[in-house]
C-alpha cells in the first residue's frame, strides 16, 4: 500500500432548518396538476405523483430546503430565496461559512491556519467575483480561493485540487460544497421535482505527517475520471437572456432546469463507478475486500447498492454503505460528504474507505482513505 499524500484533517455540514417531506411535496404537486389540467384541456394531462412512487424510485423519504413556503405554493413551485444586496453575504457563501466553521471548530483550527479556499458545487449564485474569494473573506482568511464545478462529483474533485495545491506550499486547504439545488430543479416535473435538497458542506485538507485530530483520515490515492454525456443537464445560464424569444420558466414542460434521462444514467454510471472504484483500488494495492465503508454519492439508493454489490460480490450492509438521501435526498456534490461526515467516527485506525461522488458529464471520482 503506497503511503498517504494528504490527510482529511475534519469536515463540517450546515443543513437547513426546513425540511419538507413526499407527503408534502406531493401535496403541492397535484394541486399545481390538478389546476394546470383544468387549464389546458386541450393538451395531454399532466400525471399526479405518490408518496410511495417517489420512495420506490429513489429511496428518498424528505429533503431539508432553504425555503419551504415557495416550493410547496402550487401557484409558485419554487423557493422564495431573495437577492440579497452587494454589500451582504450572499446565500450561498453564508452556508459555506457556517459549514466551513463547524469543520474548522471540530479540528481546532482559525482562520490563520487555512491558505487556500475551494468552493466546489453544482451551481454557483453568480459568475462572479467567485464565491470561494466571498467565503475566504468572511473567515478572515488570507490567501487564495476559487470557485470550481464538476457537478455531483465537485467535491472528488475538489479533494484532488486541494491535494494539488498543497504540493504547491498551502499549509491546509479549505473545500466547501454550498448546494442550494433546489433552485435548479422544476418543482412542476413529475420525475424530478422530488430529487434534490439543500445543504453545505465542508472539508479541511492537510499533509500526510503531523496533527491528526479526532475524525482525521489518511488520503492514500485519488482518482478523477469524465465521460460526455447529455443523460443529466441543466441549461440555464447567462447567455439564456441573449436568445432570441422569451425563457418562460413558469412553463411545466420546457424550461431550462434540471433535466435527466434517469434510465441511461443508472444504466451507464453503476458499471463507470463500480469499474473506476475497482481500478482505482488495485492502482493502490488495496484489496477492495478490506474496504469497510463506501461513502457513495447520494442520488438514488438503487444505484447505490448496486455500486457497492458489483464492488464487493455482495450486497452491502447498511453499514458498509451508509445512506444519507432518504433524509437529505440527493445534495448534488454534498452527498457524499454527508455520509462520511455522520458515519465516519465509528472506524477503528487503519480501517480503509472510499468516498466517491459521480453525475453529470459523465464525471466520477475516488478518494480511497485510511483512519488515523
Amino acid at each position: 500500500m503506497k503511503p498517504a499524500i494528504a490527510r482529511i484533517l475534519s469536515t463540517g455540514l450546515f443543513t437547513p432548518d426546513e425540511s419538507i417531506s413526499n407527503e408534502e411535496l406531493v401535496e403541492a404537486y397535484n394541486a399545481f396538476v390538478a389546476k394546470w389540467n383544468a387549464e389546458h384541456p386541450d393538451e395531454t394531462p399532466m400525471e399526479p405523483s405518490s408518496a410511495a412512487f417517489i420512495e420506490k424510485a429513489s429511496g428518498i423519504k424528505s429533503r431539508f430546503v432553504l425555503d419551504k413556503k415557495g416550493s410547496l405554493d402550487p401557484d409558485r413551485m419554487r423557493p422564495i430565496i431573495p437577492e440579497r444586496p452587494n454589500d451582504e453575504l450572499s446565500v450561498m457563501a453564508e452556508m459555506g461559512v457556517k459549514a466551513a466553521e463547524d469543520a474548522m471548530k471540530r479540528a481546532g483550527l482559525t482562520a490563520e491556519d487555512i491558505d487556500a479556499v475551494i468552493c466546489a458545487a453544482s451551481n454557483m449564485q453568480r459568475q462572479y467575483p467567485a464565491m470561494a474569494v466571498e467565503i475566504q473573506s468572511a473567515l478572515g482568511i488570507d490567501g487564495y480561493g476559487f470557485d470550481m464545478n464538476v457537478a455531483c462529483a465537485s467535491a472528488s474533485f475538489g479533494i484532488q485540487t486541494a491535494v494539488g495545491l498543497l504540493q504547491t506550499g498551502a499549509r491546509r486547504v479549505l473545500m466547501v460544497n454550498p448546494e442550494i439545488c433546489t433552485g435548479h430543479i422544476n418543482f412542476k416535473d413529475r420525475d424530478g421535482h422530488f430529487i434534490f435538497g439543500d445543504v453545505a458542506t465542508a472539508v479541511i485538507i492537510g499533509a500526510p505527517e503531523g496533527e491528526a485530530p479526532n475524525g482525521a483520515f489518511d488520503i492514500l490515492g485519488t482518482r478523477l475520471k469524465t465521460q460526455f454525456s447529455n443523460n443529466i443537464r441543466n441549461n440555464f445560464g447567462f447567455l439564456n437572456h441573449a436568445e432570441d424569444g422569451v425563457i418562460d420558466l413558469g412553463d411545466a414542460r420546457t424550461d431550462k432546469l434540471f433535466k435527466q434521462n434517469g434510465r441511461s444514467v443508472f444504466k451507464e454510471v453503476v458499471p463507470l463507478v463500480a469499474a473506476m472504484i475497482a481500478e482505482h483500488a488495485e492502482d493502490e494495492g488495496v484489496d477492495v475486500a478490506e474496504i469497510e465503508r463506501f461513502w457513495l454519492h447520494q442520488a438514488n439508493l438503487s444505484m447505490n447498492q448496486l455500486i457497492a454489490k458489483k464492488l464487493l460480490g455482495r450486497d452491502a450492509t447498511e453499514t458498509e454503505a451508509p445512506v444519507v438521501l432518504d433524509e437529505y435526498a440527493n445534495t448534488s456534490s454534498a452527498g457524499s460528504i454527508i455520509a462520511f461526515h455522520k458515519y465516519k467516527d465509528d472506524l477503528n485506525s487503519g480501517a480503509l474507505g472510499v468516498i466517491s461522488g459521480f453525475g453529470a458529464g459523465y464525471s466520477a471520482g475516488s478518494i480511497i482513505v485510511r483512519a488515523c
